[in-house]
Parts: structure tokens; sequence; C-alpha cells
């Protein structure tokens, strides 16, 4: 006889009870959280963020984007813009302000690059966190 498993399946929650939660943690890091009310967290997740961030900008890093051609060289910068779109108001204000930062070689500027889409992928791991914490899959 087939053993039959059971299969958890996982609690639907409606778009608009999860949207804005995650549209506020991309815009302003850490935000998402301080709406759940979990404010230690929301200042740890802001301030790893804010502080990947400057480190990037003060390292004059790059920041990416969209470029064609061959397909790596298409994935890398549109997949490093996107990183870069990810911080959220700390990429547009920074655009904004006209930052803008030539390609230099360097070991400095590179990893000043790194830093600032390290940023943008940690506040892509808060939203997925807010996300988690509103739906009811993580305390």
């Amino acid at each position: 006889m087939a053993e039959q498993v059971a299969i958890k399946k996982e609690p639907s929650v409606s778009v608009m009870t999860w949207a804005p939660v995650v549209l506020l943690a991309w815009i302003i890091p850490g935000a998402g959280h301080f709406y759940l009310k979990r404010t230690g967290r929301a200042m740890m997740l802001a301030a790893s963020v804010l502080i990947t961030f400057l480190f990037g900008i003060m390292m004059r890093g790059a920041m990416f984007q969209p470029a064609s051609g061959d397909l790596l060289t298409t994935i890398i910068y549109t997949g490093g813009h996107f990183a870069d779109m990810m911080s959220g108001i700390l990429y547009f204000l920074t655009t904004w302000l006209g930052y803008d930062q030539p390609e230099i070689a360097g070991h400095v500027h590179d990893y000043g690059t790194k830093f600032l889409v390290a940023a943008g992928l940690m506040n892509v791991l808060a939203m997925v966190d807010a996300f988690e914490i509103v739906s009811g899959r993580k305390d």
C-alpha cells in the first residue's frame, strides 16, 4: 500500500495585505518592519542597508546602467542595475542629486560598486522578511 503524505498548504494572504508592506520596505529600508511594529529588526535592517550604501558611495562605487551586448554583459549590467534600484530611496536620491561615477580602474572603486549592489540585495532580503511576517509564515 502506498503511504499518503499530507501536504501542508501555506495560508493565502490577499495582495492588498502584503503589497503595501513590501512596497514600504522597498522604498524606505526598514520601514516595512517599523509598520509591522518590529522596531529592533527595523533599526538593524535600516542601519545595515544605509551603512553599506554609504560605504559604497564613499568608495566612489559605480551605479550599474542596463547595457546590451553579449548575454553575460546583459545579465551583469541589468542585474546590477536592478540590485542598485532595490536600495529604494537611497538609490533614487543619489541619482537625483547627480551622483555619477565613471568607470575608474582600481580596487577601492570596484569594492564600492559591490557595496552598492550588496545594499540593494540586503534590502531585497528585508522585503522578503517583511512579506513572510505579514503573511503569517514567520513570527
